[in-house]
């Protein structure tokens, strides 16, 4: 097949353009036309572009999951059910997507095998749980799963901005009303205080000096640390072992690094029960597993607990042996290997550092107000008590 970049208009006469797979021109005419779009013009691509690679939004695969599983539940067959979706889909790129899952069920694949073609829509743990659902029969049940654990991610995915971009937003104030008092206000009160003819304080001369340095190289002081940052990235990348260290320090960062071990684990947690409930091998789960985490650090643990296992060792001693994983997870792994829950045992782990994570986001925003109040405080109060000791030195040298 070749890949075609095309113009169309849809059912309200809007222009779309887009990149599809057929076979001809025809071939493309027909694809667009089940699409909802008439085809206008089309050339081949030598490259895939941009939009063919971009990933699929968490929203439209919740909805995407979600109305498969209400579909096939009621008795709808799956492919009158991805046609609806493919008629109905507002991003155009995912309804090209499921207009080829359409095509490649329609030539004798499974569902599974379609989406395997489209990594940058599905997942690994998605192939996988629909392939088990497919051989189990209960794609519905497995329809769900994704679904909620889609919510549950879009959920811990904005626990971990706010954690991440509260701190930012409150430094980049504290740093711009910095720049604002050295760079403007106190050159404004410069001539002034220098021209009281008297010896100034120690802080009032430090004050100045702090200024003119803002005044004088303002622009080193914002391109350091931003030269510093791409520096930073360029040494984290320049190795795996560099890459592994970073995703250590960032575990064990203060305040910070609890937390997001915590995200990390429920994420993790999440994701194993999942898989394990819907009937996939606990090696698969694993493998699946250690995709979600993005921390190399405890990748690498999973890595050493998936050898571990291959070489005759139990689940909870592989676990254990790691160092990586708290008490909390080694005692559900131990809980739920020994009643045959384990997946009820990872939801629980799942759901306790959920919780937490939300307790220690809030206590993170608490802490931070007082301190952003604490910092900008102390910094108004040097900068009025530099200004002002110079004056008052010399009212207190009027004679009356």
């Amino acid at each position: 097949m070749a890949l075609y970049a095309y113009r169309a208009i849809d059912e309200q006469g809007k222009a779309r353009k887009g990149l599809q797979d057929a076979a001809n021109e025809v071939d493309l005419e027909q694809r667009l036309k089940r699409s909802g779009l008439d085809l206008i013009d089309a050339k081949t691509d030598s490259g895939r572009g941009w939009s063919s690679h971009r990933r699929v939004k968490r929203p439209d695969l919740i909805t995407f999951f979600f109305n498969l599983e209400q579909l096939t539940g009621a008795g709808v067959p799956l492919l009158e059910s991805l046609a609806d979706l493919r008629d109905t889909m507002a991003d155009q790129h995912f309804r090209e997507v499921i207009a080829n899952l359409v095509e490649a069920i329609e030539g004798g694949k499974k569902l599974s095998q379609a989406m395997a073609e489209h990594p940058d829509a599905f997942d690994n743990i998605f192939i996988s749980l629909t392939c088990a659902g497919e051989e189990s029969g209960h794609l519905p049940e497995v329809f769900a799963h994704i679904t909620e654990s889609l919510k549950w991610k879009d959920e811990m995915a904005s626990h971990t901005k706010t954690i991440m971009l509260y701190p930012a937003f409150v430094g980049t104030i504290v740093v711009a009303i910095t720049f604002f008092l050295m760079i403007y206000l106190i050159p404004q009160m410069v001539s002034f205080i220098k021209g009281m003819g008297q010896e100034l304080p120690l802080q009032t001369r430090i004050l100045l000096a702090i200024s003119s340095i803002f005044v004088n190289y303002w622009y080193i002081l914002i391109s350091v640390p931003i030269a510093l940052i791409f520096l930073g990235r360029f040494l984290v990348s320049s190795s795996p072992e560099m890459e592994y260290r970073f995703d250590k320090f960032k575990l064990d960062m203060w305040v910070i690094g609890p937390i997001l071990r915590k995200i990390i684990l429920a994420r993790f947690a999440n994701t194993f029960a999942m898989m394990y409930g819907a009937g996939v091998n606990i090696l698969e789960c694993i493998a699946n597993s250690r995709d979600v985490v993005n921390n190399r650090a405890i990748a690498k643990s999973l890595e050493d607990v998936t050898h571990e296992i291959e070489s005759g060792s139990n689940l909870t001693q592989s676990f254990q042996n790691t160092g990586m994983f708290p008490p909390l997870v080694i005692r559900m792994l131990k809980v739920g290997e020994a009643t045959g829950s384990l997946d009820k045992a990872l939801l629980n782990v799942s759901y306790f550092y959920d919780r937490d994570v939300k307790e220690s986001i809030k206590k993170v925003q608490v802490m931070i107000e007082p301190i952003m109040t604490i910092v900008l405080g102390a910094l108004l109060g040097w900068v009025m008590l530099s200004v002002l000791s110079p004056i008052y030195d010399l009212i207190s040298k009027v004679k009356f």
